[in-house]
């Protein structure tokens, strides 16, 4: 899942057309968790705000499918969002591997925002997904029970985009999240950037 890249300050570009999906759950009982894949597989939070970690997972999970709107952040900006009251990283390690993250991002009203959900490339197919979307949507509706000052989870959300991967909405959708709303957005046609220039080619 990733959020819509900004357009360039200026210049000409080759744009593309993306839609965007926007999905939610009103309630706990929305929630329909996927089966627990074998093997070593564990789900832990990352509990100190850290740029260069929660950069690392952006780039490692986003860089094959163009995710860019946060390459350009400051390191003040990256600890900013991540020191809020009630954001929280939750990574899964496959082996004692990072193989993928969910971000939340807490909002007013009781709203929880998936920011960031997926999976490093070299474990897209393991059946790693579902189960960490799972898990990462439990710890949306249990946020408040950690962060004592927030109020409890009324709603989680989430967009998604035709820049995902092909089993991203299913996922979703199995998960128990309804759609809310789409849209057509135009962006620009950037290269493929990886977790560093050219690990995927142009």
């Amino acid at each position: 899942m990733s959020n819509p890249a900004q357009p360039p300050a200026s210049g000409t570009v080759t744009t593309t057309e993306v839609t965007v999906w926007s999905l939610e759950q009103t309630s706990p009982a929305d929630l329909r968790p996927a089966a627990v894949p074998e093997g070593d597989l564990r789900i832990v939070r990352s509990e100190v705000p850290l740029p260069e970690f929660n950069r690392f997972l952006y780039t490692a999970v986003g860089g094959d499918i163009r995710w860019t709107d946060r390459l350009g952040m400051t390191y003040g900006q990256w600890r900013e969002e991540l020191e809020r009251p009630g954001a929280e990283t939750w990574v899964a390690y496959a082996n004692g591997t990072p193989a993928g993250y969910v971000q939340l991002d807490p909002q007013d009203d009781g709203a929880v925002e998936i920011l960031y959900f997926g999976l490093i490339p070299a474990f897209r197919g393991r059946r790693i997904g579902g189960h960490l979307l799972s898990y990462g949507v439990a710890r949306a509706w249990d946020l408040a029970e950690r962060w004592p000052d927030r109020p409890a989870t009324k709603r989680v959300w989430l967009h998604t985009c035709s820049k995902d991967g092909p089993y991203a909405m299913d996922n979703y959708l199995r998960r128990g999240f309804r759609l809310f709303d789409t849209k057509t957005e135009v962006e620009p046609e950037v290269a493929t950037p990886g977790p560093w220039p050219g690990a995927y080619g142009a």
